[in-house]
């Protein structure tokens, strides 16, 4: 339950919200995490990683793109983990601050320990937490707004995807080039400490936050009675349709890297990308979009 401290319910305000810049700069950060760590993960497995004698033990390219997959199906099953936590029991905000913690330690097992033992314990943990609080965060964002800056809200999600790619630009661009010079300790801590800014800019807001208290399992018997399987079943067929669009857009962390590895990836004024640099322009165009589309298109 929400401590007795906190709001359980939006401001009578036409104002923004007091806790939504903690909120994006916490998503920012996290998001520079989870893509920083990513974008080199194939990259680490195939040239970088240990054996448990210290010696260099890379993976062939088809067991690290395996390892990558898995990694990336598990953090999106396990959203519905976190959702079942958040509802049920902790609520959106000790979720998402519980989980985080969960998040760092994973980002401190790939920093501290290059070996299979810490890429697997690393991947599991960050799995878990960023899989857990992917289904609080963009509905946090919403619970902080009621009736009278309702129209405030849609400008606010646009800043918040804003946030995604500005933090996904910048780690792509960022993180591979550290993989190279400095090596997986500084490339894979990066992200780590970013992680940790967004944990502790995240428990900052917590006395400007909306705290909307968890309503037991009764929520949870209601998502699985006759009603709420039915409307699952009508979200799965749509699903249906989005997975082959999202099975391609995955390869652009594993196989379109490892093919970029043989393609000429220099660009005029800019000099030779690195493989994993490569997938930078799609935050990049959805950062110049999205002002465009917010301010000019639809204002």
């Amino acid at each position: 339950m929400a401590r007795a401290e906190y709001r359980t319910a939006p401001l009578a305000t036409k104002e923004m919200p007091k806790g939504i810049p903690f909120i994006i700069g916490n998503e920012a950060a996290e998001r520079f995490s989870y893509y920083g760590m990513r974008t080199i993960l194939v990259v680490f497995m195939t040239q970088y990683l240990l054996g448990s004698d210290g010696q260099l033990a890379p993976m062939a390219e088809k067991e690290a793109t395996g390892w990558y997959h898995l990694f990336g199906s598990a953090v999106y099953a396990l959203p519905a983990l976190g959702a079942i936590l958040s509802d049920a029991w902790w609520g959106k905000y000790a979720t998402i601050f519980r989980l985080s913690i969960v998040y760092c330690l994973g980002h401190l097992a790939l920093a501290l320990d290059e070996t299979r033992l810490g890429l697997a314990l690393g991947l599991a943990l960050i799995a878990i937490g960023s899989g857990g609080i992917k289904p609080c965060v963009t509905a946090n964002v919403g619970d902080q707004f009621g009736k009278k800056n309702e129209h405030l809200l849609e400008r606010v999600i646009s800043w918040f995807y804003f946030s995604i790619n500005f933090g996904s630009f910048f780690a792509t661009l960022l993180t591979p080039w550290l993989l190279k010079r400095f090596g997986p300790h500084v490339a894979f801590g990066l992200p780590g400490l970013l992680m940790l800014i967004a944990t502790v800019m995240f428990w900052m807001g917590r006395n400007d936050y909306v705290h909307v208290p968890p309503k037991g399992m009764a929520v949870v018997k209601e998502a699985f009675s006759k009603d709420g399987l039915a409307a699952i079943g009508k979200l799965v067929v749509l699903m249906l349709f989005l997975a082959p669009y999202y099975a391609l857009f995955e390869q652009q962390g594993s196989s379109w890297i490892l093919q970029a590895k043989q393609m000429d990836r220099t660009l005029p004024l800019v000099g030779e990308l690195l493989p994993s640099q490569v997938h930078a322009v799609n935050p990049l165009l959805v950062m110049l979009l999205v002002p465009l589309f917010s301010y000019g298109l639809y204002p």
